[in-house]
């Protein structure tokens, strides 16, 4: 059930009815819950198992530190949770991919591990970083437990952002349990404003471009050079447009119901250098990775070789958190490295920024993120090694395949970035462009991106691509 299905906009609709006729904060946050359940074992309800063990576990550890007197009773509960929640992860994420990497150092020798048949619960990377943000937070004493057992399963299990984030920290959501649950009209209405906006960007500009970048990927020595430079360009539009796509139907979705998620993508191609991009991609994740590992490793308080250690170790860690391949810990690698540089030309070389300068810190900043999103995309080493190929030998070709819809979606993309930096300069905080339904523009630009939207989405829409992680 993917929030661009009908069933779940059925889904959507009997959850927020049930909101309006069933009383009293306690029974509504009830229906939250078996509402979220409901969602999350309509993928497998084997998952839902898991789910409820994370939950129960979680809070169980969470309330026993925070009534614990003794530091080194604490700290233990800490680690037990710990041990729980990565063990948990990798095991299901990763047990096979250390399988193999020790089964191709050990064949040589004689020894041979099998794998097992393990399914990837959706969602898993996620509600189990927010698992251990929670313990962590109290631990440091940063945030309380949970006011009831209720309370700690709606923040695990709230469906819009259950499956693929963004990644919400307690302290911001905890607090909206306190206040009344129910369906506001204002709400409604800033939400869909938001949901429509994601939608479009899936509908229309990821899935379109989708085919595009399935081909090539493919079998990238059927085409010419510039054509795998094109489908490279292609991909980062769907990616970008896919995920910042989800969260922004998340964030609408949980506005609808009367919750606020923080923004969690905000035009990262529009970036100056890696640093700026990674505090625009994924912002929830990237904040967690600083606050939960690079904070905690030191930082950049233990001098300049330990800074780059630690950003180096951080984005090897938050590669390997996108999936269970080598591609992942090498992009992640990458943008470490990258980081690094970056922060030693900021330091050491201290150049004064200038209009040209920063149109060519934007250009090769994107540059870089595109050339590196072959490591994501590439579904093995043997097509990475072609992609990169066809890009470094461009030969006399030219372009094979100019593929219409991706012009489409790139034009829409810079507009897209163009009105977005206007309503930055003019303080605008999320993606809500009116603020009353009964206006002849609201009502006409809310049923023109609908009959866009209507008329050309691809029949066959492809899964959110974030799910896999």
């Amino acid at each position: 059930m993917i929030f661009s299905s009908f069933q779940f906009l059925a889904f959507l609709l009997v959850v927020m009815a049930l909101l309006i006729v069933v009383p009293g904060q306690r029974w509504r946050k009830l229906t939250l819950i078996l509402a979220s359940y409901y969602f999350y074992a309509y993928w497998d309800w084997r998952f839902l198992i898991l789910l409820l063990l994370n939950t129960v576990v979680n809070a169980f550890l969470g309330k026993a530190m925070y009534t614990a007197t003794d530091a080194r009773r604490k700290k233990s509960i800490l680690i037990a949770s710990l041990v729980f929640n990565l063990g948990v992860l990798a095991f299901f994420k990763y047990f096979n991919f250390f399988i193999d990497s020790a089964d191709y150092i050990l064949s040589p020798l004689g020894f041979h591990l099998e794998t097992v048949s393990i399914i990837l619960p959706v969602g898993i990377s996620f509600f189990t970083f927010e698992s251990i943000s929670y313990v962590i937070d109290i631990f440091r004493g940063t945030t309380k437990p949970a006011e009831s057992f209720s309370d700690y399963a709606l923040f695990v299990a709230f469906f819009p952002r259950l499956v693929a984030g963004p990644i919400v920290r307690p302290a911001d959501y905890l607090p909206q349990l306190k206040k009344p649950i129910g369906i506001r009209g204002d709400n409604v209405w800033a939400g869909a404003q938001i949901f429509t906006v994601g939608l479009f960007k899936k509908l229309i500009l990821a899935d379109s471009v989708a085919p595009f970048v399935n081909q090539v990927f493919a079998d990238p020595s059927y085409y010419s050079g510039a054509t795998v430079w094109l489908a490279v360009f292609a991909y980062a539009i769907q990616i970008y447009c896919d995920f910042s796509g989800y969260s922004d139907m998340a964030i609408g979705i949980a506005r609808m119901l009367g919750f606020h998620l923080n923004r969690n993508f905000h035009m990262p191609y529009i970036s100056t250098s890696v640093a700026e991009f990674w505090n625009r991609w994924h912002i929830s994740l990237s904040t967690w990775l600083r606050d939960y590992l690079y904070i905690p490793l030191g930082g950049n308080r233990k001098g300049s070789r330990r800074t780059y250690l630690n950003l180096m170790i951080t984005m090897l860690l938050g590669g390997l958190w996108h999936g269970a391949s080598w591609n992942f810990v090498i992009w992640g690698g990458v943008h470490g490295g990258a980081l690094g540089v970056n922060r030693y030309w900021e330091r050491v070389v201290k150049m004064k920024a200038t209009p040209i300068g920063r149109v060519l810190a934007w250009a090769a900043t994107f540059l870089f993120v595109c050339v590196v999103w072959v490591l994501f995309r590439a579904p093995n080493t043997a097509t990475m090694l072609a992609m990169y190929s066809k890009m470094l030998f461009i030969n006399a070709d030219g372009v094979q395949w100019y593929y219409q819809w991706f012009f489409v979606a790139a034009l829409l993309m810079v507009v897209g970035h163009l009105i977005g930096i206007y309503r930055d300069r003019a303080g605008a905080k999320e993606l809500v462009f009116f603020d009353s339904p009964y206006s002849f523009k609201a009502a006409f630009a809310m049923s023109a991106v609908l009959l866009l939207i209507y008329l050309f989405a691809p029949t066959n829409t492809n899964p959110f691509i974030y799910f896999q992680f």
